[in-house]
């Protein structure tokens, strides 16, 4: 749901922000105040179209922030609020984050349609878009159909990896012998090498030591002259006195033992030293080969892998690869054999899907005509058409196609949703869909933007008694100018234009529950009078709940 929404430089809106509410929240005010623009405030958010002459005069860029809850389940994000925001530039511009993250306008729409649905007279939503229409029914299907439809899409990853493996094998001799001799090459360049996984850091320290054997050897003669004429001479002196007084107090004894122990490591030391000396040489010959077998380790990384166990590894695929090829036709056989054995199993599934589409489909044509008839549709009829095809090809739901299709007067044919040509009944369509899917549609919220328009006489009433049932399990944004969904909402707010040191700004506050009763009145009258207050005290009072 939308926490908070912030709001800069779009068309007279300079700087607003509002904190929206789970629940029913209905926004109303005079016709150019702003409602408008605080909807297609939230569409550019949701990576909508956004011209840049909506960009407030004299600025340079237009802004939308949002602070979104999300469930966060799968633990995508570091809490459960993230900040959404675009910012449109007059040159065009797009700046879109998510989380912090940069992302694309395309990247941003793909995150918020799972979060925020956008319904007005004339938008094409979800519902709007027939290849969404299966997955409505498998959602409004639910248990019935949720372990079959996860044993079907187990197999049908399987079905895809199989496809994808015979797509890319080599029927043609020729092609195929090509690739069997690139596979041998690389193959066989690996093989004579003959990697260790440890010899690049044993040879990088040899050729390190070698390069710098002058300075090494320098070292070890300052080193051991110095331990051997200076240092342990020193030693010796200083041992000889104590030794003379050691059993006198336990404390020279300790400290005198002490000393000799430094003496007896650092003649090892020495010795070692000495020996170093005697081994260390440098060999140009060895240095070249040392630099040459680096230099081969190198290039095969370059081709085959960022490390030596990564070019082993690689090694074993090409093992694997060239076996498939020298037996292809065996190989493929199988792989079909398999594939058909796949599509038996998967056939069995999806007939099953089918029948459980068909019989939640008539349920939920039954819930749908029902609200229509509630919404004053009485000739208007839903329906969901559902084609099963063995002979198509299987798809991640089977082997149906679901379409939402209408009529909207007897005697005429059902067509599709996106063929309904008057806005207020689609408007009133989708309020019966989305009051009949509430329960499985996963967007948390719904906004309506003057979904109520054309409508009057008992089917306002009908329209906020939907919209009240959705609001149940999701959050609704609603702008309206019916008082009967006015007094319906849980929360109010006010959009009002002033005019501030000679320039147009809308602005808007949440309503107290007495400014919330003479909106009522004046939407419903005109004029916030005796008798208008009494009946919007009567709205307010008999609300839909």
């Amino acid at each position: 749901m939308i926490s908070t929404l912030h709001i800069r430089n779009i068309g007279i809106i300079k700087d607003l922000t509002i904190d929206f509410n789970n629940g029913f929240n209905v926004l109303t005010g005079e016709t150019g105040a702003g409602k408008t623009l605080i909807i297609k405030s939230i569409d550019m958010i949701c990576g909508g179209r956004f011209s840049k002459d909506m960009i407030k005069k004299d600025e340079e860029f237009a802004s939308v922030e949002a602070c979104i809850h999300v469930s966060n389940e799968d633990k995508l994000f570091s809490d459960e609020y993230i900040v959404v925001s675009r910012q449109v530039y007059l040159n065009g511009k797009n700046l879109c984050k998510i989380d912090g993250r940069l992302v694309s306008v395309s990247e941003l729409k793909n995150f918020i349609q799972n979060v925020i649905d956008i319904h007005g007279q004339y938008d094409n939503q979800s519902l709007m878009d027939s290849k969404t229409h299966i997955d409505f029914l498998n959602d409004f299907s639910k248990d019935e159909i949720k372990d079959t439809l996860t044993e079907y899409r187990k197999l049908y990853v399987e079905y895809k990896d199989i496809e994808e493996k015979l797509s890319k094998n080599y029927v043609d001799d020729i092609e195929r012998q090509r690739k069997l001799d690139l596979l041998n090459y690389q193959l066989n360049e690996i093989k004579e090498a003959d990697l260790k996984v440890e010899e690049e850091a044993i040879l990088e320290e040899k050729k390190e030591a070698m390069k710098n054997f002058e300075k090494i050897s320098e070292s070890l003669n300052i080193t051991t002259f110095k331990l051997e004429n200076n240092i342990l001479v020193e030693l010796e002196n200083i041992i000889k006195p104590l030794e003379k007084i050691e059993n006198f107090n336990t404390c020279y004894g300790s400290r005198t033992a002490s000393i000799k122990n430094m003496y007896y490591e650092l003649q090892e030391y020495l010795s070692d030293f000495n020996s170093y000396k005697e081994n260390l040489e440098f060999d140009e010959q060895e240095f070249n080969l040392t630099e040459k077998r680096l230099d081969l380790i190198f290039s095969l990384k370059r081709k085959y892998g960022s490390t030596i166990e990564d070019i082993l590894k690689y090694q074993d695929e090409l093992e694997t690869q060239i076996m498939e090829l020298e037996n292809l036709e065996e190989y493929n056989n199988n792989l079909r054999k398999k594939l058909d054995l796949l599509k038996d199993e998967m056939k069995i599934l999806a007939v099953r899907l089918n029948d459980i589409r068909k019989k939640n489909a008539f349920v939920l044509e039954e819930n749908i005509n029902k609200h229509l008839k509630d919404l004053e549709m009485n000739m208007a009829t839903f329906k969901v058409d559902i084609e099963y095809n063995e002979d198509e090809k299987f798809n991640i739901n089977g082997l149906n196609k679901v379409e939402f299709l209408v009529t909207t007067n007897i005697g005429e044919d059902f067509k599709p949703l996106v063929k309904i040509a008057s806005g207020g009944e689609i408007a009133r369509i989708m309020l019966a869909i989305k009051t009949v899917l509430s329960d499985v549609d996963k967007v948390s919220t719904i906004i309506f933007d003057e979904i109520d328009t054309g409508i009057s006489g008992s089917a306002v009433k009908a329209v906020a008694e939907k919209i009240k049932c959705i609001s149940k399990n999701h959050q609704v944004i609603a702008i309206t100018h019916q008082a009967i969904l006015t007094a319906s909402a849980d929360y109010n707010y006010k959009v009002v234009k002033n005019v501030e040191e000679g320039k147009t700004t809308t602005n808007i506050s949440l309503l107290n529950e007495k400014e919330i009763v003479e909106e009522i009145a004046k939407i419903a009258t005109g004029a916030v009078t005796a008798t208008a207050l009494k009946h919007a005290l009567e709205l307010r009072g008999a609300r839909a709940s």
